[in-house]
């Protein structure tokens, strides 16, 4: 994916900061208290005004993203861009956990999407995406960013709504999307060494663009993991 430059000025932290903010147990000092409440799980942070975003409406959350908004600090060290409103949900990260939730953005500009979130701070996060990239197809992308971001494209989903899902069992993290809620799809599988107190969260961007819908159905947040980490059942 190529890079992403804007004019938005943030001191880059050294390596060392990095490494303490592993150890950082609260949603990084630009989240801000918050209430939106689902029948599957309630946000009690928010990054960027994300509340204001956010219309709820029985099972389903309808998030706004504004124009030229995105989470992303680019691998060539130019500044970060976090300007993307999101929400944020406490997770206590040494008991097993799965965030889900079934997702489908407007698409108008290139990298519109509809995200789920792993957060801990400015510096580390995770994005799990549903994205339309350069060619106009719209695709899972995940982001994981430890002081920078790596850009990870999957595949092509044709779908207008797809379902997404993180899960852990306090050891492994793992990223799957299901056309069918069925059938799931591993994209990422890593070592969980995130703090004990973590944040999850769901948020809708547009960095190209001039704002961006995306919708979700049923978000849930369960205290237990998926059995197999292969098939994401």
């Amino acid at each position: 994916m190529q890079s992403r430059k804007y004019s938005r000025l943030v001191m880059l932290v050294p390596l060392a900061a990095l490494s303490m903010a592993v150890h950082e147990a609260r949603a990084g000092s630009s989240a801000r208290p918050c209430a939106v409440k689902m029948p599957g799980v309630a946000f009690t942070r928010c990054l960027n005004g994300a509340e204001k975003m956010a219309t709820p409406n029985g099972q389903q959350l309808t998030m706004k993203g504004e124009a030229k908004t995105d989470y992303f600090n680019d691998p060539d060290g130019t500044p970060p861009f976090a300007t993307a409103a999101v929400l944020l949900s406490k997770v206590d990260n040494t008991k097993p956990f799965t965030f889900s939730a079934r997702v489908s953005p407007q698409f108008k500009e290139t990298y519109d999407a509809g995200a789920l979130y792993l957060f801990v701070n400015d510096r580390l996060w995770h994005k799990f995406a549903f994205e339309r990239d350069e060619r106009k197809l719209t695709r899972i992308v995940t982001v994981r960013t430890m002081g920078t971001s790596d850009d990870c494209n999957h595949p092509p989903v044709s779908d207008a709504a797809v379902y997404m899902k993180i899960s852990s069992d306090t050891k492994t993290v793992a990223f799957y999307y299901s056309t069918d809620n069925v059938t799931w799809n591993l994209v990422r599988l890593y070592h969980n060494n995130y703090p004990a107190t973590i944040w999850v969260g769901l948020s809708s961007q547009s960095p190209l663009g001039n704002g961006n819908v995306s919708h979700f159905d049923n978000p849930t947040l369960t205290a237990q993991s998926v059995r197999d980490f292969r098939m994401g059942t």
